[in-house]
């Protein structure tokens, strides 16, 4: 992954503007450790911020304009007026992006002023690290510390989801753009989705976490996580319920013979992936590995069955990675799913162990070329120059 830093990143700004910036935002991307299409369903999720970020330098105009180029996409560039009504642009996606966030914000009457936008990263783009949720708080940091507007990093959370939701069209919970937001160093998140609710939890300093890309670029997620959240909002309908939140494991269970047998499939993963994520959350803050690794083992294989969003190469690199760990290392896949990364978290002294087994297994077994990341819990989204 290429480095980068304020000083790089306001370099690279330069090159293109013939100016410096007068303010830099940062956001990270996050893993998921357990928790998994949970959060639309006002559940539970154990996050945490990583160590790879998404980059916005800014650079105030005089007029109301934004012009913006996006590094990482071969330096596209596009431009529109801060008050003109937003289009999708299916040319370069990218954007819709920021339309989306520059629509949000000036909903919630932000004012806002035109810039120079220079957007670069190093989050994993199509690998269910929350490349999209690192841009929009990036973003939002950027514009509203150029226009001197202060806003609250829940706030900031909401906003790009909405943007995702009403704008881009994919209906993704909270997680992402809250952890985001709100991430801490060395620490997951436990993150209650109904109110917002959030508990840092400790990651013992001798383990670490590993992101495994499992070569696997993601595909149908939008349209696939849109029709899972429809699924699940059904099953909800069934128990005459707002959410899933509100139904009891037992309840599901008597349902069983009533119940169309996938909505009952999907509402089980999600019922029994909550009780699984505030188990493992004690866990981690335990240094219990046997009782994570047990349900981060249980959460991937609710996924696979239940929910039906892994991959046949995605579950024989967790398979692996579950076999070289004996019991010592917790793995799942991450991510909305249909590919992506899959994550482990283990102590430091088992990691060489794990990170050898899939350069000399997996590309053999599957035919998929892996890429390892060594990540670290980091802070949230923040501004400065």
């Amino acid at each position: 992954m290429n480095v980068l830093t304020p000083a790089v990143v306001e370099e690279l700004f330069q090159a293109r503007f013939a100016a410096m910036p007068d303010v830099v935002a940062s956001a990270p991307g996050r893993v998921n450790l357990i928790g998994e299409h949970t959060d639309y369903n006002d559940g539970f999720v154990l996050p945490a911020a990583i160590n790879y970020h998404t980059w916005v330098a800014a650079g105030a105009r005089d007029d109301r304009e934004l012009h913006i180029i996006a590094h990482d996409f071969t330096d596209q560039t596009v431009s529109f007026h801060l008050d003109a009504e937003m289009q999708r642009d299916a040319a370069m996606p990218w954007s819709n992006y920021v339309r989306g966030v520059v629509q949000q914000l000036r909903k919630k009457d932000f004012q806002l002023r035109g810039g120079n936008i220079f957007i670069t990263g190093n989050v994993p783009a199509g690998a269910g690290l929350s490349s999209s949720a690192s841009l929009e708080m990036a973003l939002i940091r950027a514009l509203t510390e150029l226009s001197g507007e202060a806003v609250e990093p829940k706030a900031a959370a909401l906003m790009g989801q909405a943007a995702e939701n009403q704008f881009v069209g994919c209906n993704c919970g909270i997680m992402d753009q809250l952890i985001s937001a709100c991430g801490q160093a060395d620490s997951a998140l436990l993150i209650d989705c109904r109110d917002l609710g959030t508990r840092a939890v400790s990651i013992p300093q001798d383990w670490e976490i590993l992101i495994v890309h499992s070569g696997v670029k993601r595909g149908l997620v939008e349209s696939e996580y849109n029709l899972r959240r429809e699924q699940c909002e059904a099953a909800a309908r069934y128990f005459n319920q707002r959410s899933l939140r509100d139904v009891p494991l037992e309840h599901l269970l008597a349902a069983e013979a009533a119940l169309e047998p996938l909505l009952f499939k999907r509402a089980r993963h999600v019922l029994t992936e909550n009780a699984r994520t505030l188990t493992a959350a004690d866990a981690l803050m335990n240094g219990d590995m046997k009782t994570l690794s047990r349900v981060m083992a249980e959460s991937h294989a609710s996924m696979r069955d239940d929910f039906n969003i892994t991959v046949p190469a995605i579950d024989t690199l967790v398979d692996m990675l579950n076999t070289a760990g004996q019991g010592l290392a917790g793995a799942r896949m991450t991510g909305g799913g249909f590919g992506g990364c899959v994550v482990a978290v283990a102590p430091q002294s088992l990691i060489p162990t794990l990170m050898a087994t899939v350069e000399n297994h997996y590309q053999q077994e599957t035919g998929c070329e892996p890429t390892l990341i060594l990540a670290k819990a980091s802070s949230g989204a923040f501004a400065g120059i």
